[in-house]
């Protein structure tokens, strides 16, 4: 990719909600009941409809995402279904796991059904973990990173900023994340919700700095602004490719609406960016 092009990925929550896990900065955690729409499986043909859907509006990856912990022979055998239906029609989409915790055996299925890569986030420091999640540790998270490398899936490994950690675990973080060399790197913002426990404690020339500083740790790295954009960065969200992003997501999150795909191309054509036909590896 050129400095002048931008990376376009979309999410699917193939399934949501009911999450017998804690994350205090999670809705689809079942402890919160936060009001968001429960479903166990969407429909391969709503799955495939909004592949579509990203695909013209010039995602190159699309990202198939489940709620829960990790991974069972059922969820296993979904997420091979969903990614089988999409790559009959689109061959050339770029598919992304996002399952939680996962072996490499589970990795290598995934792999042989048509998914290239695999995000699994830090979400925040080693040593911040532990005060917003007591059922699972950080180190199954970082350990499911070094699976998806070690089968051979390019891996996209990122974090969320604004939980109420301070700046030392947010330097922690980085490195982290350097240490496991991503191909891309998901930076979300926190997006509050009245169910959980957290604020947001981080502004908007803060939220700038942070992708500045990944992008220099990090510098052949995608750097992927995800959720939590629109809320943290306004009409000032061109600033964040000037701080080095070449990525965004497109469309909507997992439990909260995105601006419009329309609006999003509109921007980068306003900023004379153009839309990346592939990944530039």
């Amino acid at each position: 990719m050129t400095n002048k092009e931008v990376y376009l990925c979309a999410i699917c929550n193939i399934s949501s909600g009911s999450c017998s896990e804690d994350c205090s900065f999670c809705t689809q955690s079942a402890k919160y009941n936060a009001d968001i729409d429960l479903y166990k499986h969407k429909s391969l043909d709503l799955i495939l409809k909004e592949a579509k859907s990203a695909h013209e509006s010039g995602a190159i990856g699309f990202c198939l995402v489940t709620s829960g912990k990790g991974m069972d022979d059922k969820k296993l055998r979904f997420v091979c279904q969903s990614s089988e239906h999409i790559k009959k029609a689109l061959p050339d989409l770029n598919l992304i796991a996002c399952n939680g915790l996962a072996s490499k055996d589970d990795m290598r299925i995934l792999k042989d059904h048509g998914i290239s890569s695999y995000n699994h986030n830090l979400e925040s420091s080693k040593s911040y973990y532990e005060k917003i999640c007591s059922t699972h540790r950080w180190e199954d998270r970082y350990q499911t990173c070094l699976n998806a490398k070690e089968v051979g899936l390019d891996l996209c490994c990122g974090g969320i900023f604004g939980m109420g950690e301070d700046e030392d675990d947010r330097y922690s973080l980085v490195e982290s994340i350097k240490s496991l060399e991503p191909i891309s790197v998901a930076m979300n913002f926190f997006h509050p919700n009245s169910a959980l426990p957290l604020q947001k404690s981080l502004n908007l020339d803060e939220s700038l700095f942070w992708i500045q500083y990944m992008r220099k740790n990090l510098d052949k790295a995608m750097i992927m602004v995800a959720g939590g954009r629109e809320i943290t960065f306004g009409d000032r969200v061109g600033e964040i490719f000037k701080m080095g992003a070449n990525s965004m997501v497109i469309g909507n999150y997992l439990t909260t609406s995105g601006d419009s795909a329309k609006s999003d191309l509109r921007m980068l054509k306003d900023l004379g960016l153009k839309v990346a036909k592939n990944c530039g590896k």
